[in-house]
Order: structure tokens, then sequence, then C-alpha cells
């Protein structure tokens, strides 16, 4: 049974996301808290959740406080923020503190679904990026190497020649985040280092 606790002070909202989540699997449970004690209260009750959703506007502590408490106390536990405070510097400070995403409260319920189904897989979605705004050749690269659609896309920059941190910027993400995505893109790839990986991306580009 996968469990997902989420922790929006609007209630509105939070039971939104709550019957959106639920719908990805017929046993999925979702945990509501309206605040951050509330929050680590139900962590404290619960040992087996798999996921937290914060919000970066909460009352009493914030967000940003919620993701530093849970990066020291649950490291095993992974979090996507979505929040209305979409902008670059919230993004990075968020992933700085632990995120391993991030959901603009703009962005639809889908949105917010497939970037649940990308951690719950393992993966780490890039920043508020959509289905509808990624392109098909991003969505092909994905189906044809077995990848989420977050490492195709750091995989068709690596493909331009992009360094790590030139990839991190282009996508709002840390070095780190970008680095555990290439270690993924070279496990599908059946590569061992950049070099290869460029090699191969190269070839397969030219026959496509």
């Amino acid at each position: 049974m996968t469990k997902i606790l989420i922790v929006e002070d609007h209630a509105l909202v939070r039971e939104a996301m709550a019957q959106r989540i639920g719908r990805l699997e017929p046993d999925l449970v979702c945990l509501e808290s309206a605040r951050a004690d509330e929050a680590l209260a139900l962590l404290e009750a619960h040992d087996d959740v798999d996921l937290a959703i914060v919000d970066l506007m909460l009352p009493g502590a914030s967000g940003f406080s919620l993701l530093g408490v849970l990066a020291k106390r649950y490291p095993d536990l992974p979090a996507i923020v979505v929040s209305a405070m979409d902008d670059d510097a919230a993004v990075r400070r968020a992933l700085a503190a632990g995120a391993s995403g991030f959901v603009s409260k703009a962005s639809s319920g889908e949105v917010l679904a497939q970037a649940v189904r990308e951690v719950l897989e393992g993966g780490m979605p890039t920043p508020r990026a959509s289905p509808s705004a990624t392109s098909a050749r991003t969505r092909r690269s994905a189906e044809r190497y077995g990848v989420t659609l977050a490492q195709a896309r750091v995989m068709e920059l690596l493909a331009t020649g992009g360094s790590n941190r030139e990839i991190a910027s282009r996508l709002g993400l840390t070095e780190g985040t970008v680095k555990v995505h290439m270690t993924a893109i070279y496990r599908a790839l059946g590569v061992s280092s950049r070099s290869q990986a460029l090699v191969l991306l190269s070839r397969r580009n030219e026959e496509s």
C-alpha cells in the first residue's frame, strides 16, 4: 500500500490533491495536514509514508523549514513541493533544502500526478515541467531508452555536450540531482562514462 502525506493549509486545495493522487493506485492512502507540526506528528505515528507533498507557505513553520527537518529526520522520505511561489529562486531553494521535485500550483492535476509517479518510481522530476510542455522528442527518448521524462530532458542536454553545471542551470536543478539522473542514464544506455554516452547518443541520433 502506498501512503502519501499532503501538507497544505488550504483545505480545498489539499482535498483536491488527495482526490487526484488517490486515483493513481487502488490502495493508495493520503494523510492530510495543514501545518508543519501536524505533519511531523503524522510521520511519527506512521512509519510507512512513501512520499510527502509540501506547500511552501504554511502557518507557523514554513515549507522550507519543514523540508530541512524532513531531510534530517527522514532522509529516505522523498518530498515534492507544490507551491504558488514558483519563481526560479524558490525552486532552487526548495531543491537545495531537499525536495525531490517541484510543481507549480498553476499546473494541472495531471502534472502533479506525473511528478508523484516519477518520484515513487525513484526518479526526480524536473521542476514545473508538464506533459503539455514536454516535446514529442523528449517523450520518444524516454520510451526508447526506458528512462523517466526528467532523465530524458537531462539526456537531451547531455547529447549537446552540456556539463552537469550547465544542465543543472538550464533545468533549474542542483548538480547533485543531475548526477543522480546521469547515473540512471548511464545504466539505461549500458555505458560507464560520459564520453561513451555521448558517442552512443550521437550514433543513435544519426540513425534516427
